[in-house]
């Protein structure tokens, strides 16, 4: 009998093992090291900032812009943001507020923070409004550090937040503009004359300590607040960096996506650390300058998302394509329809494709270097059959859930065990929302990653799509939840339904909302529409469709059949004339015709 489709074989496998076997050693020892690790243990971001200011002082640690630190001096400038923040009262526990693009700064922040203790809660960049409100509310604090490029996102809210009373504001000038404001505290200045001698408290953080909020969309609502340890850092470091990878003090690291998601942060940033490698930090993702970044800054690894991937293989072939060293990248969303041909184009080797989540307790990682999978996972897991039409996992008779079998898609779920608890939110209340119980066997607790996994056999597996209330776009959750929410504040708008579709040779699923208007389509207000919701949302979570139905299907218990809704996409039977499109650049939603329609099949758009 054949093997079943999209599963691996012992060939694969023993490939991939000869790959690793020059450093089998190594790796044993990581493992080993990581089995024994103690939440209580005197480990942390800061004591491996520390510990390579001496191993590798002077190697390169960043390069960003023009601007190069070695360990040593960028040790140095942490500690002199550390004792800035010490001075003004931050300490272990603090809860930091951070706000700004991705900047040197944002990565000296995170490090002094955690030098101290405190939490930094790291606001994405590209929220506004209420969604800003919320992210900040969630675990506000009494301290904001706000980059002057975010300052008018933020006072937009100021006045919406309460408990400002003994609230101490921070502000980072914007390459060399001027002061923020009167009540902003100029740390670019107060850094100049503080000490850059490491911080006695530093030595006194455990692994199991706090160090980050990162917002996650979740499965519904608003963003959440998934809680990040100096372990789960701890840990990256050595998985990526030293059993995956191989990461050295030659490397230098690309990192092209923002610090306030964990790809940069949890993955790219401890693996560098782990070898003493230079991270070469790129403040917004430019397409037209990856390569010539790659040049400048001599780089040998970078980390991706599938969108980044799919970018570069749209640009027309060039020399550059392979005039570099990069021998190895690491990432997710690298679709198998263009992975192999990836590696060709661009004589890229290694891909250590992931998978993970910021609030999960659940990854996977393609340590043996196979194409087209995830790799294999270090914790328990299960891969569950999957009702998508009731948007719900199977049940049989006994009441569990049941496994799927190989070469098989199901709901990926990771077992919470004392030996592998879940973190959760800060929000502890909203930990309920991700957990299942009486899985397999009665009593059991298991973590719902809201994804469908398939199984490839021997443990590995290959990511297929996202489930429920949030989809990926442009590298961003985006959750449908916080947009229905949105949309039905509109006065036109009786009510809406969003979800992700995929479009052809596009990565990630684009919006789209089906809406129930209170007026006739005749009537309905675009300008103001499109004004609205520009105005209250990130650019990633503006819907690019809109459809407009007189009612929706509906399940028993009322709720919305949003499978069928996304079966039918933006080619429905019979609604030619309801489907609107805002296509790049435009100011305002347009009708779909046949010739955009014809476009958007062929790739043609570039969205």
């Amino acid at each position: 009998m054949s093997k079943p489709k999209n599963t691996l074989s012992i060939i694969d496998l023993l490939l991939g093992l000869a790959v690793k076997t020059p450093r089998l050693e190594a790796v044993t020892n990581s493992v080993n090291e990581l089995l024994e690790l103690q939440d209580d243990a005197p480990i942390s971001i800061g004591h491996i900032l520390e510990k390579n200011a001496v191993i590798y002082k002077d190697k390169t640690a960043i390069l960003y812009e023009d601007l190069t630190y070695t360990h040593f001096e960028f040790n140095g400038l942490v500690n002199r943001y550390a004792h800035v923040f010490a001075a003004n009262g931050i300490k272990k526990g603090t809860v930091a507020v951070v706000f700004l693009e991705n900047r040197l700064e944002t990565l000296v922040l995170i490090s002094a923070l955690a030098k101290l203790g405190a939490v930094a809660s790291l606001i994405n960049a590209n929220q506004k409004g209420a969604v800003l409100k919320h992210s900040i509310e969630t675990d506000q604090g009494d301290y904001f550090i706000i980059g002057e490029e975010r300052v008018a996102d933020f006072e937009a809210i100021r006045p919406e937040l309460n408990n400002l009373e003994k609230a101490t504001f921070f502000g980072l000038k914007n390459n060399g503009a001027q002061l923020i404001s009167s009540d902003y505290l100029p740390l670019t200045s107060l850094i100049k004359s503080a000490s850059t001698e490491n911080l006695p408290i530093t030595q006194t953080i455990t692994l199991g300590d706090r160090f980050a909020n990162v917002f996650t969309s979740g499965t519904t609502g608003m963003p959440k607040a998934s809680i990040q340890t100096h372990k789960k850092w701890y840990l990256c470091y050595h998985w990526y960096g030293q059993v995956n990878m191989g990461i050295n003090s030659d490397d230098v690291f690309y990192v092209p996506i923002p610090f306030f998601h964990t790809n940069a942060m949890i993955v790219a940033w401890p693996s560098a650390a782990s070898g003493g490698a230079a991270l070469a930090i790129r403040r917004k993702l430019s397409i037209s300058s990856f390569w010539k970044d790659v040049a400048k800054f001599n780089v040998s690894a970078f980390i991706y998302i599938g969108e980044i991937c799919r970018y570069l293989m749209n640009k027309p072939p060039a020399e550059t394509d392979t005039m570099h060293r990069i021998q190895k990248v690491v990432g997710n969303g690298l679709r198998p329809d263009i992975w192999k041909a990836f590696k060709k184009r661009f004589n890229i080797p290694q891909v250590y494709e992931l998978y993970g989540a910021s609030d999960g307790i659940v990854s996977y990682t393609n340590v043996f270097n196979l194409d087209c999978t995830v790799g294999l996972c270090r914790s328990e897991y299960a891969i569950v059959k999957y009702d998508v039409d009731n948007d719900m996992p199977y049940r049989n008779e006994q009441g569990f859930m049941e496994k799927v079998t190989t070469g098989n898609a199901g709901l990926l779920l990771g077992q919470i065990t004392e030996t592998a608890p879940f973190p959760g939110y800060v929000n502890k209340a909203q930990n309920e929302e991700k957990i299942f119980r009486n899985v397999l066997v009665t009593g059991d607790e298991w973590f719902n990653t809201g994804d469908l996994i398939r199984d490839l056999g021997f443990h590995h597996a290959q990511f297929v799509d996202r489930l429920g209330d949030t989809f990926r776009w442009k590298g961003e959750n985006v959750s449908t939840a916080e947009l229905e929410a949105i949309l039905n504040q509109f006065p036109q708008v009786a009510h809406s339904a969003v979800y992700g579709v995929s479009l052809p040779k596009i990565d990630g699923k684009a919006g789209m909302a089906t809406i129930n208007n209170a007026l006739p389509l005749g009537k309905f207000d675009f300008q103001q529409f499109t004004t609205n919701i520009k105005k209250a949302l990130p650019s990633y979570a503006v819907p690019i469709f809109l459809r407009f139905v007189f009612d929706f299907e509906k399940t028993a218990t009322h709720k919305i059949k949003k499978s069928v809704l996304k079966k039918e996409g933006i080619y429905p039977q019979n609604d030619e004339n309801l489907i609107y499109v805002l296509l790049p650049k435009a100011a305002i939603y347009t009708k779909m015709t046949p010739e955009i329609a014809k476009a958007i099949e062929q790739g043609a758009i570039n969205f």
